[in-house]
Formats: structure tokens, C-alpha cells, sequence
């Protein structure tokens, strides 16, 4: 156990506003950090900035050595046991090290002497992990390692990590995933780093408490303020009538009504001043609460109850068929979750159902003429161009288009961006948005949480539990699935060898 000591750390990107302003932070090696936060906030720039990467002002001490997932993979070519060795330089690490990591794991060595550029997204997660806890005297730096990881993948890791005597420090959008793998919260919260104990449900309803408590003050702040603000409002229009009433009074001794209105006058003037200040005086103890800004949704609803209908389904690729036949049905106002593992053929299905499936469909899928689907899709490459221009080629509103990105977390700085310059989590905006203003009868999303972050989780939970569309989805993570889905259909593969 060796501690970690942050002191006086101020840091911004050239011509942006800081990221973090004189923070100051302890923290033990042996804690497991979730590092939390809205997208932007900083989350990477601070692993960044405590392995040295990047220049600041303060101190950040440590004797520890930081092991940073995801690794960088020079040769993907290599065998996967080489490629990892060569990712981890001046460490000594031999490949039996990483055999031990990978049976804790529960993960076959064989992936060792396979190329890596062979391997799923979900097995090279895996197999980096196993490397990097290899290590000795490492403190571990994880950034998003639940992306690429299908439920039992998540359940897999997590199980891993909770083994580990090593501490390190997390992040993840998948609130379920860290209940089970963290101690300690580490929060990024407007320029400042608040740190908390206990695993993320405890910080989430310390955080609801708080916020509940602030938002009472702020109601009762406001209230003065409104109510000073009235007042000083008042005494003005007071002195402004007796003045305007010694100008209309052409028989009264004008320098006693003068000098009365004068004294006045200033007596009044020294009021609003001291209002002012007691006005800001309020102003300045408002508590900065970050409340869910709702979302709204251009839901039409359709005449018929059942929407869409699958009898006994099943897709074939190049002669393999994909899952086990498929029976169910989605009616008005339900949620159905696909769930399965990584290559059973969710995602195939979901084309298969929107009409952009290559392979072939056995059973039948069925949906009422004309039904209007809005579709998020995992790959959005095609959104490209400027923002006006997309809302042009999709028929959407263009000043709804910004509001709704903003609503969403987007600066105003991106607006100008051309979509595909933007980042990974501007673009999943983007298409979320298109899909939320489109007119439609179904909803059908894959993986819509992918690089959003749990504010915008929030939102979109609260949307869903509002407008109860008719919905379709794709998702790995376990609590939005618990939180919304009406029902759960599972996608079982017939060849395991395609899991992820």
C-alpha cells in the first residue's frame, strides 16, 4: 500500500476553458477507484496527466509504476503472448505469468499463440487485462475496459477484478459492472475532484441526496432573490413618482420639494445598492446542481397492437445458421431486449427486421404496411457533412437538431464540426438525436449507449419509462436492460466459436 498525493493540480487544453483548478486529492494504492463523470469532463485526461503524459501545473507524487488499459498493440500480426510481452517494456513479463493471469480469468491460453489481429474485441480485452495484472508493483489505470464486452463477458471480468489484491483505478458507463469491482468514487464534477466511499449505487443516492437538499435551498434563494428584486423595483418607483410629483406642482416652494426629492433620491439609491449586494450575496450561495435535462421524442403512435411478430426465425451466412428459431412478439408500449452473447446474431437480426440483412431468413418476420421505423445503428459512418446538412438529408428540424444536442451534453463548439471529424461519443449523439426527432411508430436500437455516458443514460431511461414506445434493443448493460425492458427474448448461438 503506498499513497498517491495530488496537490494544487490545474490543467487546460490550449484556449479551453480548465479542466481541473487547484485540486488537491489522496488516495491509497490499494483503493479501487471508479472515476466518474460527464463525457468531456476529464476522465481520460487524468490518467493521462498521472502517468505524465501531459503538462500541468501542481504536483502529482507516486513511487508506483502506472499500467494503462487499452494497451498499444504495435504489431497485431504477432502472436497474441509476443504482441503483449512487447506492449509491456522494462517489465520482465513472461508468458507464463500471463497463463496464470488468464486461468484466473477463466480464459483458454490458446488465444496466446493465435495472431492477435485474430481476436474478438471481447478476447483482446481479456487477454490485455490478464498481461497487465501480471505485473508487480503496478498501480492500474483502466479506461473503458466493459466496451467490446457482451454480458457474460462484463460478468467475467468483473468477477476477475474483484479477485485482484492490486488496486486501480476504472472507468465505465456500466453501473452494475462497477457496484461489483469498486470501493471508492472518484468524481469529476466542474473543474473539481470530490472523493467518495463505497461502490456507485452508494454515490448515486449520496449524490440524489444532495442534490435534493441543494435544489431545496435553491427554491428558497430564489425566492428571496425574487423577493429582494421586487422590493428594490418598488423603492426606485417610488422615488422616480415623488420626483415626477415635485415637477408637476408648479405652486410648492420647489427648493424644499428639491432638496426633499433629492434626499430621497439618495436614500433610495443607497437601498438598491445595498439590495444589489444582498442579491448577489444569494445569488452567490446558489448550490450548482447538474439536474437530468428531459428529452422529448416524436412518437406516433400506430393503430394496430402488435408490431412487429417473429415465427420461428433464424438467419443463415455463408450456409451457417446463426441461433436456435426465434418465437415472439412486440405489441404497443413494450421494451424487448435481445440478449445474448457477442456474435449470436442480435445485430444480424435487427437487419434482418429493418431490411439490410445479406445473408438468408428461414420463419417469418412481420410487420403492419407502412410501419415508420427510427433506427439507431451501431455503425454511423455514413453521417457525414455538417450538421445542416444532415438535418436537410434526413427531414429534420434544424434548430430542434441543436437543441437536442445540447440537451445531450454537446458544446455549442461542436455544432460547426464536421459529423465524421467529430469524437466517437459527438457522432453517437448525433445519431440518437436523428433517431429521437424522426417520426416513428417503432423504435429499433442497437447498442444505444455505446460511448454515452450515465447522464445521458439517465436520460434516456427516463424517456423510455415516459413515452413507453414501442421498442427494440440491442444493449450489454445489465441495469438499462432491468430498467426498461419489458421482456427479454435470448438470441442462443448454435456455434459457440463465434462468441465474443
Amino acid at each position: 500500500m503506498q499513497p498517491i498525493t495530488i496537490r494544487n493540480l490545474t490543467f487546460a487544453y490550449p484556449g479551453q476553458a480548465p479542466l481541473f483548478t487547484d485540486c488537491n486529492l489522496d488516495f491509497s494504492s490499494d483503493w479501487r477507484l471508479g472515476l466518474l463523470g460527464r463525457n468531456g469532463r476529464g476522465k481520460t485526461t487524468l490518467m493521462q496527466i498521472l502517468q505524465g503524459r501531459l503538462e500541468y501545473q501542481g504536483t502529482v507524487t507516486s513511487r508506483l509504476n502506472f499500467a494503462v488499459f487499452p494497451m498499444t498493440i504495435t504489431d497485431p500480426t504477432a502472436f497474441t503472448g509476443d504482441a503483449l510481452q512487447a506492449a509491456i517494456p522494462n517489465q520482465n513479463l513472461e508468458q507464463w505469468q500471463i497463463e496464470r493471469e488468464l486461468g484466473v480469468l477463466g480464459v483458454d491460453a490458446a488465444l496466446l499463440w493465435q495472431p492477435y489481429q485474430t481476436l474478438s474485441g471481447g478476447e483482446r480485452t481479456k487477454v490485455q487485462l490478464a498481461a497487465l495484472f501480471a505485473q508487480d508493483n503496478a498501480f492500474f489505470l483502466l479506461d473503458e475496459p466493459t466496451n467490446h464486452l457482451d454480458l457474460a463477458g462484463r460478468q467475467q471480468v468483473a468477477d476477475y477484478l474483484a479477485k485482484q489484491h492490486s488496486g486501480f483505478i476504472i472507468t465505465s458507463h456500466d453501473q452494475d459492472f462497477l457496484d461489483r469491482v469498486i470501493d471508492h468514487t472518484l468524481v469529476i464534477e466542474r473543474h473539481q475532484l470530490v472523493l467518495g466511499q463505497g461502490n456507485y449505487s452508494a454515490y448515486f443516492q449520496q449524490k440524489e441526496q444532495r442534490d435534493r437538499r441543494a435544489q431545496a435551498v435553491n427554491r428558497q434563494l430564489k425566492t428571496e432573490i425574487k423577493e429582494l428584486q421586487h422590493t428594490r423595483q418598488q423603492r426606485l418607483q417610488w422615488a422616480q413618482r415623488a420626483e415626477n410629483k415635485k415637477r408637476g406642482n408648479s405652486h410648492a416652494d420647489k427648493g424644499f420639494l428639491g432638496a426633499k426629492a433629492a434626499k430621497m433620491m439618495k436614500k433610495t439609491i443607497s437601498t438598491a445598492n445595498r439590495l444589489d449586494q444582498t442579491i448577489s450575496n444569494r445569488q452567490g450561495l446558489l448550490k450548482n446542481v447538474e439536474e437530468v435535462v428531459p428529452l422529448t421524442l416524436n412518437y406516433q403512435p400506430h393503430h394496430q397492437q402488435t408490431l412487429l411478430t417473429a415465427d420461428r426465425v433464424t438467419l443463415t451466412i455463408d450456409g451457417r445458421q446463426l441461433f436456435s428459431p426465434l418465437t415472439w412478439a412486440l405489441h404497443q408500449h413494450e421494451q424487448i431486449a435481445l440478449v445474448g452473447p457477442n456474435g449470436a446474431g442480435k445485430s444480424s437480426l435487427i437487419r434482418a427486421i429493418t431490411g439490410h440483412f445479406a445473408g438468408e431468413t428461414a420463419g417469418e418476420l412481420s410487420v403492419p404496411t407502412g410501419l415508420t421505423v427510427s433506427y439507431v445503428r451501431q455503425d454511423y459512418a455514413t453521417n457525414t457533412g455538417s450538421l445542416r446538412q444532415f438535418a436537410s438529408q434526413h427531414s429534420l428540424p434544424y434548430d430542434q437538431l441543436l437543441n437536442l444536442l445540447r440537451k445531450l451534453g454537446m458544446e455549442r463548439a461542436a455544432f460547426t464540426v464536421p459529423i465524421e471529424k467529430m469524437s466517437m461519443g459527438q457522432q453517437k449523439k448525433v445519431e440518437l438525436a436523428r433517431s429521437l426527432l424522426t417520426p416513428a411508430q417503432l423504435y429499433i436500437w442497437d447498442e444505444p449507449l455505446n460511448y454515452l455516458d450515465t447522464y445521458n443514460q439517465q436520460q434516456l431511461t427516463k424517456l423510455i419509462n415516459e413515452y413507453r414506445p414501442p421498442l427494440l434493443f440491442v444493449e450489454h448493460d445489465q441495469h438499462f436492460i432491468n430498467t426498461i425492458a419489458s421482456q427479454q427474448v435470448a438470441v442462443t448461438p448454435l456455434d459457440s466459436a463465434n462468441q465474443g
